[in-house]
């Protein structure tokens, strides 16, 4: 996810819980969000609903959410047969 570069370590309010967290974008290995993968497609989710950074939390609900939908997507085709 991009996260502000203005600074190298940034207290924030995660714009989807508003629970406060560190970004850490100048030592972006150090990043809780380092610790979750994103496919480029869950990467585009994301960012169709959120600007800016999101705590580790909510990056895990929103994949989940994101795969969630993305199966119950391909369940319906075969269901439906499109």
């Amino acid at each position: 996810m991009s996260c502000p570069s203005s600074s190298k370590h940034e207290h924030i309010a995660c714009p989807r819980c508003q629970r406060p967290f560190e970004c850490r974008v100048g030592s972006i290995n150090l990043c809780q969000c380092q610790s979750i993968t994103l496919t480029e497609t869950q990467q585009h989710y994301i960012r169709s609903l959120y600007e800016g950074c999101l705590c580790a939390d909510c990056l895990c609900a929103l994949r989940t959410d994101y795969n969630n939908q993305t199966h119950q997507e391909k369940v319906n085709q075969l269901v439906h047969g499109h």
